[in-house]
């Protein structure tokens, strides 16, 4: 049995990044809104910032991860690097300041998800344990900050927002020293192999038809606050919507244990993707912000289910000495290219039309998603059956 220590440290890492994330995720849309007075294109146009600064820095650490052998070291320097961006990027004004020095706080913000999840993912392959058992803590340390920070930021203004981020993220690089490093027995990677990625038919088909359900997912992320807003909702209704989600989100990862084996991850990323489609529709039809909030349980449903499902797929099709390597460029695609898109779209569609129409477009996506992966399923992954029986 690992040391308790180690174990902590990693949950203690999940926990207050997940939180960090809470803030940037759930407050800065109505931060740059409130403060700033950017328009729903203009949030648009910083939100896509951050997926593109990813594009560059997920597989640029996850390289590096892998060619040292070491998640840890890549997760300190990120740490340090997004506490001293954060406050640069929150003392700047203007939209051109704004958008460089956000893409400096994102380049060493957006690795730490991926890099803490990759090692969460190892480690518990390497002790026996459930992955979503870990990850959960992750999900409790997002679920407890949208609700606490909203409460926070409610009473004291959303111009404050950078108080309770950097208190978070000194815990995170205080975990982050702490954690326990991966054991890597294979030789140092190089170029060459991670080349292999990109020749990996299966994996990159994989992420294509993923891409057209995260989108709606990355879109929901940047301007569920707006729409809210829009809807005549305060920070103290946005948090506690957040929280709901996160907290069925984390409900269901911790018991991950108990159902997830009972099917193939592809077949419940399918039934995810169907859950996601029918809830933007549904959101698209409200117009009193308050039956909001009970509907988030369902991303317990939606995320919690996908997420950990694409993750341990990704496992699956990746060969193992690029795990990380792997993991980092499904952020990519999740966090990535996916978020560019959505923050793009959301903030001129919003703009143009409203967030009815937002919330319609977003379900459409997610419904071709889940018919596109229907396929997939039918015509390559289901003849493959040894990944459906490989356990990580």
């Amino acid at each position: 049995m690992p040391k308790k220590e180690s174990l902590f440290s990693l949950k203690t890492l999940l926990f207050s990044f997940q939180a960090a994330n809470t803030i940037l995720i759930t407050f800065l849309p109505l931060y740059l809104a409130k403060v700033l007075g950017f328009s729903g294109t203009q949030i648009g146009w910083v939100l896509a910032v951050g997926p593109l600064a990813s594009i560059i820095s997920q597989p640029f650490w996850g390289y590096m991860s892998d060619k040292y052998k070491t998640v840890k070291k890549m997760l300190v320097i990120c740490t340090w690097g997004m506490i001293v961006s954060s406050v640069i990027f929150f003392n700047t004004e203007t939209l051109v300041a704004v958008l460089v020095t956000a893409f400096l706080f994102y380049f060493f913000t957006t690795p730490i998800g991926g890099l803490s999840d990759s090692l969460a993912q190892r480690r518990a392959s390497e002790i026996g344990v459930s992955f979503g058992s870990i990850r959960t803590w992750g999900s409790i340390g997002f679920a407890s900050s949208a609700l606490i920070v909203g409460q926070v930021l409610d009473r004291t203004g959303i111009e404050y927002i950078l108080w309770p981020l950097i208190i978070v993220s000194i815990v995170v690089l205080w975990a982050s020293h702490k954690v326990k490093d991966i054991k890597v027995d294979s030789d140092p990677i190089s170029l060459k192999d991670v080349s292999k990625l990109f020749k990996n038919i299966p994996f990159i088909t994989f992420l294509f038809f993923l891409m057209f359900i995260t989108i709606s997912h990355r879109t929901n992320d940047s301007f569920i606050a707006v729409y809210l807003d829009k809807l005549g909702a305060g920070e103290s209704l946005v948090g506690t919507a957040w929280f709901v989600g996160l907290a069925s989100e984390a409900i269901l990862l911790a018991l991950s244990k108990y159902w997830y084996r009972k099917f193939s991850p592809l077949t419940f990323l399918i039934i995810a993707g169907a859950i996601y489609a029918a809830r933007w529709y549904i959101y698209g039809m409200i117009t009193d912000p308050v039956y909001i909030v009970p509907l988030q349980v369902l991303n317990g449903v939606t995320f919690g289910i996908f997420y950990l499902s694409a993750f341990d797929l990704t496992s699956q099709l990746v060969q193992k000495n690029l795990h990380t390597s792997g993991h980092l460029a499904f952020y990519t695609v999740y966090f990535g290219i996916s978020g560019i898109i959505g923050s793009l779209m959301g903030g001129k569609i919003i703009d143009t039309f409203n967030g009815h129409v937002l919330y319609t477009v977003m379900g459409t996506f997610a419904l071709a998603g889940t018919i596109m992966l229907a396929f997939y399923y039918m015509l390559w992954y289901r003849k493959n059956d040894t990944i459906d029986k490989t356990t990580h």
